[in-house]
């Protein structure tokens, strides 16, 4: 059993949180409190954290500021970047205040961190004067960490709790008026035209600015998206609608800081896409797709995107590499990812993903029951031909299903998008990149390299 587990086990978990409060703080005077010489912006949310952070800070980029950023892809302050091989979205208290002051040092005018649950409970937000708070949007994600759905809500609103300047809220998102209640000088919220009419009303936030940022128009294709915010039209190489969310709340933080929509449409447009979200690996003679999708909510809008660009009356098929993560994570869902899996791929192949210090066998295990439990009813779906494999080497998983591939069909692999490794037994780390295995396993199958 680990330090961490050890110390969750027998030591009271009022004890845990003042040495976390106590960490926080020592680590803001060791670094001089570096945030209050930065625009400090907090994106939070289940899903969409880092393309809301990389879309922020083009916008900011566009309009000549210079920015530091801070997200589960890469560590960034101005022109210098770094990938993030911490494997942690949101790092502990004193790697978080190095980085602020390094970018106060540099004369950066904002930072942008992504703000997960787990690093607000452990305080890690404490003392960090956040301008900003984004919220994307929320599904049941951490559930037994944070012992059910409503403690996990509650502890992303502590982020906006403690921001007081300016909130940015998915309206859309069916837990918005939950964040709405929380104060604040000035608040943004973005909505799809016409998908949700129930909008909170303005009268809920009392003494605040409330601006409401609605796209129209809307177009969705396999070559992007397209949609308009006031008479502005947006044309954008990013894949699938729940982009135009993120999209939306990066154009919101754009306006909240005097920056045009003008402005913001330039930035967006140069975008080409984001690294492991949707990243199209392989064009010919099938489509090939990386991505982090690893929620239940993520993973459906992903396979949702990719079976509208496919023509089925042509036996145009999707194919899937799929698993779940280790470490006793949300067990629940792993096989509500296998069912999910089942009603949109015609092709399903299970493998290892993080198993950390589970038995990686045991975890594909549990996905496959949720594949078994659709394919098993196939005459109450539509896509009754499904089938299934197991395999446990991930190399091999991605190889099967370039091997099952055909002209015109796709393939997505989803749990790790760019992560540079897996996650292994006694804290092991295995170098690793989905990308770069398509690639090599391509060029073994078909002798060239991918276009």
């Amino acid at each position: 059993m680990g330090m961490k587990n050890l110390m969750k086990r027998f030591i009271p978990q009022s004890l845990i949180s003042v040495y976390h409060f106590f960490m926080a703080l020592f680590g803001a005077i060791l670094y001089q409190f570096p945030s209050r010489k930065l625009k400090v912006i907090g994106v939070t949310g289940t899903n969409g954290k880092s393309t809301v952070v990389e879309l922020t800070i083009k916008i900011l980029e566009e309009a000549g500021y210079k920015v530091a950023l801070l997200n589960s892809i890469k560590f960034k302050i101005g022109e210098k970047e770094l990938p993030n091989e911490l494997r942690m979205t949101m790092p502990g208290r004193f790697f978080i205040q190095r980085f602020l002051r390094q970018a106060a040092d540099a004369r950066c005018q904002y930072a942008i961190l992504e703000v997960t649950s787990e690093g607000i409970k452990q305080y890690r937000h404490l003392f960090i004067n956040f301008d900003i708070a984004v919220l994307t949007n929320l599904t049941p994600e951490h559930i037994e960490a944070h012992g059910g759905f409503e403690n996990y809500k509650k502890t992303k609103g502590k982020l906006f709790e403690a921001t007081k300047n300016i909130h940015i809220i998915n309206l859309d998102d069916e837990n918005a008026e939950y964040f709405l209640q929380f104060q604040a000088e000035q608040k943004y919220g973005y909505v799809i035209e016409n998908l949700n009419p129930q909008i909170p009303m303005t009268n809920k936030i009392p003494n605040s600015k409330f601006q409401i940022i609605e796209a129209k128009n809307l177009k969705v294709s396999e070559n992007g998206i397209e949609f308009s915010i006031k008479d502005i039209k947006f044309n954008l190489k990013l894949l699938g609608e729940f982009n135009i969310y993120n999209a939306l709340a990066a154009v919101c933080v754009g306006l909240s800081q005097g920056i045009d929509l003008e402005t913001c449409k330039s930035a967006l447009e140069k975008v080409a896409g984001i690294p492991g979200r949707m990243e199209l690996v392989i064009a010919e003679p099938f489509k090939v797709f990386v991505d982090y999708a690893f929620t239940p909510n993520s993973l459906e809008k992903v396979y949702q995107t990719l079976t509208q660009s496919l023509n089925r009356s042509t036996t145009q098929r999707l194919i899937c590499v799929l698993g779940a993560c280790g470490g006793g994570r949300d067990k629940w869902k792993r096989p509500v990812l296998g069912k999910i899996a089942a009603q949109y791929c015609n092709e399903i192949i299970i493998t290892n993903e993080d198993p950390y210090d589970e038995n990686p066998l045991q975890i594909i295990k549990e996905v496959m029951q949720g594949v078994l439990k659709i394919k098993n009813q196939k005459s109450k779906i539509k896509n009754i031909n499904v089938n299934v494999h197991d395999i446990l080497d991930r190399r091999e998983a991605i190889k099967k299903a370039l091997s099952l591939a055909k002209q015109g069909d796709t393939v997505i692999i989803t749990g790790k998008g760019c992560e540079p490794s897996i996650c292994l037994a006694k804290g092991k780390r295995m170098p690793w990149d989905d990308r770069r295995i398509v690639k090599e396993e391509f060029k073994k199958l078909y002798g060239r390299k991918t276009t």
